[in-house]
């Protein structure tokens, strides 16, 4: 099936006489007829439901939907972003394990990396996206495990290279966990271009509304654990704590990634996705191919009349030719990027929060990737705790404005815009 067609038909056959919705199974506990016939699902030999602090089938149902979009082999849903790329490098790394990542990466990510990882024993090196090879070379240690970049970085809106980060990681027998959020699988499939792993803020595009919060994470299938097992113990030698299993041998490349970040992750943490949530999800992911079109149709027209406008200092938008990721993004996203636009006014951070006060139709809010018209300053909110070196080092300078551009009709938006600067 096409992208547009999984999007409405991917993760869920109906039998007949079922609901042809994807039901709603909001039950914390399942009933099994015999002590064995439930046995056997605590010691990994059959498929099934037991708690929902593990699993769901609401949630599976979705993420099996996400797993198809992305062209991957098993998905798993996480009660938010920050869980889901907490448990893609956790499900790996462990303390005295060191992992690469770019440096432009959304704030919260980088402080869950930077500090509370760290605190966990788990070291990070951060190396601009655009560095040479030279440079990303000497990045990798003995102990790495694996190498973490955005599509689009949330909000210095670089556009990484997948395929050369790939080639990278897999030299050194380790793989490639790429945060797809703003992109989304209409836009951009990683797995495609090498990445092993994806992640995603379900909260942004997928859902759509603002309605929900929760993340998703996405096995590609490729990666040969086995190949090096001497780097990931956790996949490739017993779990004791299952009976002996070996994911790596039982459920091979396509499944061992997702059923152990299950088996062990969300059983010892928890952090699932609401069933509530997971349903709200399924209803944005259905117009996702209709809703992210519209998107970047919008934010081109927006990011065209910003670059002409004599109060703006800088645009950046992968979308505009001439921008410093316009080749890149035109490979790996030809059809478009996001909706995000950042872009700097000529009076600097005062001038932007005295421009953001004036606005009426976009809404001042720390979330992004919605219907909405969007609009944050970065420096005063979701960066704060960053001093400025480290916000320039980011990509994230102190008069960045990020705008999120909705799927109203582009013509408000701009008249908005413009008569804020006014």
């Amino acid at each position: 099936m096409e992208r547009e067609t999984m999007c409405i038909q991917a993760g869920y056959s109906p039998k007949n006489g079922e609901s042809r919705m994807i039901p709603i199974i909001q039950s914390t506990t399942f009933k099994y007829d015999t002590s064995e016939d439930m046995g056997k699902l605590f010691d990994l030999e059959a498929s099934g439901y037991f708690y929902t602090r593990l699993q769901n089938p609401t949630n599976d149902m979705v993420a099996a939907k996400l797993a198809a979009l992305e062209g991957g082999t098993a998905g798993m849903l996480t009660s938010s972003g920050q869980a889901a790329n907490f448990f893609s490098v956790f499900n790996i790394a462990t303390c005295g394990d060191h992992i690469v990542s770019a440096s432009t990466i959304y704030g919260g990510t980088y402080n869950l990396f930077n500090v509370t990882m760290r605190k966990m024993g788990i070291e990070f090196t951060f190396v601009d996206p655009d560095c040479s090879d030279e440079e990303l070379e000497k990045a990798f240690r003995p102990n790495t495990k694996a190498v973490f970049g955005e599509t689009i970085a949330n909000p210095a809106l670089v556009v990484f290279d997948i395929e050369r980060f790939a080639k990278a990681a897999h030299a050194h027998g380790v793989p490639l966990i790429v945060d797809n959020t703003f992109a989304t699988p209409i836009n951009c499939r990683p797995i495609e271009w090498g990445a092993d792993i994806v992640t995603h803020s379900t909260t942004k595009y997928l859902d759509g509304h603002d309605a929900t919060v929760g993340g998703a994470i996405i096995d590609g299938g490729k990666f040969d654990w086995m190949a090096h097992a001497d780097k990931f113990p956790g996949l490739t030698t017993p779990d004791e704590s299952y009976h002996g299993i070996t994911y790596a041998e039982k459920f091979g490349m396509g499944g061992a990634f997702i059923t152990k970040c299950t088996a062990q992750l969300m059983r010892d943490f928890g952090s699932i996705q609401a069933p509530m949530n997971a349903f709200l999800l399924n209803l944005g992911i259905e117009s996702l191919a209709v809703r992210v079109p519209r998107h970047c149709e919008n934010a081109q027209k927006v990011a065209e009349y910003l670059s002409g406008h004599d109060k703006v200092a800088w645009v950046t938008y992968p979308g505009l030719p001439g921008d410093k990721y316009y080749e890149r993004a035109q490979k790996y996203m030809p059809n478009g990027t996001c909706g995000v636009i950042s872009f700097g006014l000529k009076g600097g951070r005062s001038a932007a929060e005295a421009f953001m006060k004036k606005l009426k139709v976009a809404m001042i809010a720390t979330h992004v990737a919605d219907a909405h018209t969007c609009i944050l300053h970065p420096a005063n909110s979701t960066h704060r705790q960053l001093s400025d070196e480290e916000l320039i080092a980011g990509g994230v300078g102190p008069d960045l404005i990020r705008l999120s551009v909705g799927i109203e009709n582009v013509n408000d938006i701009i008249a908005d815009i413009e008569q804020a600067l006014a």
